[in-house]
């Protein structure tokens, strides 16, 4: 079964979200503090996706977020947010979403959203086998682990997702509407910002430098390309 924890305090909402995940033919997991999630975490770790309000009684949908990367990479991760300023969506990606939905939202955009990050978390997704190879980096297509000099890189699925598709076409200029469509797919409702915000997390975890990145290269007014 295709389980999705839904973590929203507001039990109108979770149950609009919880009724449409189930006619998209998910398992939906209800909690409605952070606390009660990460229970439930522990008692369904299968489960492939989590939505996560950000505006919680206790501990917040930040650090909810920050507490399952800590143990999860696999997971994929939406905020759930009634405000629209930047900050929120930035801090959200930073301590280790995969995406974000800003309230309202209609049903169709949210399973559009769990149904991207469920093929991104392996979930409906079938390994090819083999490596690539890029010194120093080897990304392992069979078990979608990265490492770098011999030591494992802790990715998430939507981060090896695009560490895949920049050593897929080394040296090739990527932009970032690509980039959107290979790693979120066509469908995707999402804004273009969110390629940005992975990609600035990815650099903290691969580059030597991150104020002056070699790897993952800028290409201004376009994208991004990969620098070996």
């Amino acid at each position: 079964m295709r389980k999705v924890l839904v973590l929203e305090d507001e039990s109108s909402i979770r149950s609009f979200i919880v009724i449409n995940l189930r006619r998209a033919g998910y398992d939906a997991i209800e909690a409605e503090t952070g606390e009660e999630a990460l229970e439930k975490l522990r008692e369904h770790p299968d489960t492939a996706v989590a939505l996560l309000d950000i505006m919680l009684p206790g501990i917040d949908g930040f650090e909810v977020c920050r507490r399952i990367r800590a143990t999860n990479s696999r997971i994929g991760i939406i905020m759930l947010t009634a405000r629209s300023q930047e900050m929120d969506k930035v801090t959200g990606l930073m301590t280790g979403a995969d995406d974000y939905v800003t309230k309202p939202f209609s049903p169709a955009e949210l399973t559009a959203r769990v149904d991207a990050l469920f093929r991104r978390s392996g979930g409906e997704e079938p390994a090819a086998a083999g490596e690539i190879r890029q010194p120093p980096f080897l990304l392992n297509t069979q078990n979608r682990t990265l490492e770098k000099n011999g030591q494992r890189v802790k990715l998430t699925q939507v981060e090896y997702s695009i560490m895949k598709v920049f050593m897929e076409h080394p040296g090739k200029a990527l932009s970032r509407e690509e980039i959107l469509d290979k790693v979120w797919g066509r469908d995707y409702f999402g804004e273009l910002k969110i390629v940005d915000v992975n990609i600035r997390r990815l650099r903290l975890k691969i580059e030597d430098n991150v104020q002056n990145p070699t790897y993952i290269t800028t290409v201004w007014g376009f994208g991004y390309k990969w620098g070996l």
